[in-house]
C-alpha cells in the first residue's frame, strides 16, 4: 500500500508539473522498462568440497519507470525479485529472492539447496531458468527481464545428518541423527557449561537460537545475525541427550550426570566428554557372557524450563539391547556382554555415532587420562582485551609434575585463575592462598588469584603440586652457551613491541652443547629450541651447527614462544 501511495504522490507531482506549462507541454509516465540479465557461467558442476566457494554470479541492469521528458527522473519504487525455475516458462516451483543491489552472488551450498528446492535432480545436469520480476507494488503486474539458463548438477544432500558447528560456524565434526530424515536430529554430546553451538542440515541450512524472542531452546534459521543467536546449554558440564527438531522450532537437551551399570557388573561409570563414552574397569574371573543393565536418572532442558537448574524436570533414562548396538528404552533391560577369558576389562558405552550406540568390553584398564598440553588463563589481560578470554595460555613442559609454563603481558583487573580446557569454564584451579606473586591453587575455588601490576611475567604452575609463581622479565633478556661461554655476556633488548626482544650475537665456532635464552641471571628460567620454536627449559638451541661463523640478528618473542635467526 506504500509503495502505491508513492506511485500515486510521483504522479502527482508529475502532473502538477505539467499544469504550470503550456498545455501542449505534457508529461506522461509509462510502465517500467524491462532490465537485462547476465549470468558469469553457463555450466556449473556442483561439488561438497567448493560449498563456500562462489560458484555463480547473476547480474542485472535497473529495471525503472519510464517518463517523457528526459530532463527528469522519476523516484525510484521498483521491487526487484529474482526468480529461478527449471521450467522455462516458470510455471513449475519457484525459487524467489527479493534483491536490493544489482547482482547475486552463489555460494556452492547455497546454490545447490536452491537447485534442490526448485525440484532439480541430483547428479544430473538440470537446466535452470532465470529471470528479473520488477514491479512498482505488490498488487502490480511484473515486467520481466530476459530469461537466462544455466546448466546446473547438483550433488545430493543428505538430510540424516545434522552437523554441529561452532559458535564461529565451523564444523566440529560431531553430529546429530535424524533416521527418517524429518527434520528431527537426535544424539548425544559431550559438553561444558553454557557451550554454544549451531546445527547444519544437509541442504544448508543453519539453525540457532531464536534471537527476536530470546528464549533458550527456540529455533530460527534467519541468516540476519540480529535475529539468530547460537543454541546455548545449561551452565552444568557433562553428558547431554540433545533433540533439534526442526519442524516445531524446539529443542531439548537432556543432562545425564551418572550412569549406573547393574546386573553381573556393578558400578558407576566415568564419562569422557571429548569423546562422548562412558567406561568402567571390572575383573572377570573366568570366561562367560555377563548380563548387565544401564540406566541413571537426567535433568530435562526444554523451551518450559530454560536453563533454570531449579526447574529442569527429572528424568530416567535407559538402555537396551538392539542387535549389535544398544538403544534408549523405556525400561533397563538385558545387555549381554561376552568376556572371551579371565582378566581385567574395561567396559565402554560409546554413544560418539548417533547412527549405532554400542556397548562393548576392551581388554585391559581404561586409557589413560590424557594431558591437556595447555593451561587456559582468562582475566589475565582483561584491560587490554576487554574481555575475559583463553587467548592466553601456558604450555606443558613437565608431565610428571603437570606443570605449565609461560610468558604473559598481564593487565589485569579482577585477578585470573588457570583453566584446563579452551571455553570450559567450570574445571578451573583458583586462589587457595598467596599473593600476586606466588602461592597455592585450589580445584573450582571461588576466588581469584591475584594479578601483579601491569608488565610482562614468567608464569609457572604445577596442578600437581598445586602452586604458581611469577618472574618478572626485564628489559633485558639474555643468550648463554654460544661459543661455549656459558655466561650473561650477549644481551638481547626489549623492541617497542611488548614480548620481542633483538640484539646480536656473534658465532664463532658451533658450541659443543649448544645455547639457551635466559630471562634472568638467576639460571633458573630458561628456554631451550628447535626450529624457530622456544620450549621452557627444553632442549639447547643447536642452530649454530648449521650456520656459517659471523654476526647475526636474533629476535625473539617470549610470548609467542618463537625465535628466529638472520644474518
Amino acid at each position: 500500500m506504500n509503495t502505491m501511495k508513492n506511485f500515486i504522490l510521483l504522479l502527482t507531482v508529475a502532473l502538477s508539473f505539467a499544469s504550470c506549462e503550456k498545455d501542449e507541454d505534457k508529461i506522461y509516465l509509462s510502465s517500467i522498462a524491462p532490465g537485462e540479465l547476465i549470468a558469469t557461467e553457463s555450466d556449473v558442476v556442483l561439488l561438497k568440497e567448493n560449498n563456500k566457494d562462489i560458484v555463480l554470479s547473476l547480474a542485472w541492469s535497473k529495471d525503472a519507470l519510464q517518463i517523457s521528458d528526459p530532463d527528469l527522473s522519476p523516484i525510484d519504487v521498483t521491487i526487484q525479485t529474482l526468480q529461478a525455475s527449471i521450467t522455462s516458462d516458470f510455471s513449475g516451483v519457484v525459487s524467489e529472492s527479493v534483491e536490493a543491489s544489482l547482482s547475486k552472488a552463489y555460494t556452492g551450498l547455497a546454490l545447490n539447496a536452491m537447485a534442490k528446492n526448485i525440484g532439480a535432480v541430483s547428479d544430473q545436469v538440470n537446466k535452470v531458468y532465470f529471470r528479473i520480476a520488477a514491479k512498482t507494488g505488490n498488487n502490480m503486474q511484473p515486467v520481466y527481464s530476459n530469461t537466462v539458463m544455466v546448466s546446473i548438477t547438483p550433488y545430493s544432500v543428505d538430510m540424516s545428518t545434522g552437523h554441529i558447528l561452532n559458535a564461529n560456524l565451523e564444523d566440529t565434526g560431531f553430529t546429530l541423527y535424524s533416521a527418517a530424515s524429518d527434520g528431527n536430529y537426535t544424539g548425544f554430546m559431550g559438553v561444558t557449561g553454557w557451550y554454544n553451538y549451531f546445527l547444519q542440515e544437509g541442504n544448508g541450512t543453519t539453525w540457532g537460537n531464536d534471537a527476536v524472542d530470546g528464549s533458550a531452546f527456540l529455533l530460527s534459521s534467519e541468516e540476519d545475525a540480529s535475529k539468530r543467536w547460537n543454541f546455548w546449554f545449561p551452565g552444568i558440564a557433562g553428558c547431554y541427550y540433545v533433540e533439534v527438531n526442526t519442524i516445531k522450532k524446539l529443542w531439548s537437551a537432556l543432562l545425564i550426570p551418572t550412569l549406573s551399570v547393574s546386573g553381573d557388573i556393578q558400578a558407576e561409570m566415568t564419562f569422557d566428554r571429548s569423546k562422548v563414552k562412558w567406561t568402567t574397569v571390572f575383573n572377570a574371573s573366568s570366561s562367560s557372557t555377563l548380563n548387565i543393565k544401564l540406566q541413571g536418572t537426567g535433568k530435562q532442558y526444554d523451551y518450559a524450563t530454560g536453563t533454570d537448574d531449579d526447574k529442569a524436570i527429572n528424568t530416567n533414562i535407559a538402555f537396551a539391547q538392539n542387535g549389535q548396538n544398544i538403544s534408549l528404552a523405556k525400561q533397563a533391560d538385558n545387555i549381554a556382554i561376552t568376556i572371551p577369558e579371565a582378566g581385567e576389562y574395561t567396559l565402554v558405552v560409546d554413544l560418539s555415532n548417533p547412527k549405532a550406540w554400542t556397548c562393548n568390553i576392551v581388554k585391559g584398564s581404561v586409557d589413560p587420562i590424557e594431558v591437556n598440553p595447555y593451561l587456559y588463563l582468562p582475566g589475565i589481560d582483561d584491560n587490554i582485551s576487554g574481555n575475559w578470554t583463553f587467548e592466553n595460555y601456558l604450555t606443558i613442559f613437565n608431565e610428571d609434575d603437570l606443570a605449565y609454563a609461560g610468558v604473559v603481558n598481564v593487565d589485569s583487573k579482577y585477578g585470573y585463575g588457570f583453566y584446563t580446557e579452551k571455553d570450559n569454564w567450570d574445571d578451573k584451579y583458583t586462589l587457595a592462598e598467596g599473593n600476586s606473586e606466588a602461592g597455592a591453587l585450589v580445584f573450582k575455588g571461588n576466588t581469584n588469584i591475584p594479578a601483579p601490576s601491569a608488565g610482562l611475567y614468567l608464569i609457572e604452575t604445577s596442578i600437581k603440586k598445586l602452586t604458581y609463581a611469577l618472574t618478572t622479565v626485564g628489559a633485558q633478556i639474555y643468550v648463554s652457551g654460544l661459543n661455549d661461554q656459558w655466561n650473561f655476556d650477549v644481551p638481547l633488548t626489549a623492541t617497542s613491541t611488548t614480548g620481542i626482544y633483538k640484539g646480536s650475537i656473534t658465532i664463532n665456532k658451533a658450541s659443543s652443547w649448544g645455547f639457551q635464552i635466559h630471562l634472568d641471571t638467576s639460571w633458573n628460567h630458561y628456554f631451550g629450541g628447535s626450529q624457530g620454536k622456544l620450549y621452557y627449559k627444553g632442549s639447547n638451541i643447536t642452530d649454530d651447527t648449521s650456520l656459517a661463523p659471523g654476526t647475526y640478528q636474533m629476535t625473539v618473542n617470549l610470548i609467542n614462544g618463537t625465535y628466529n635467526i638472520t644474518q
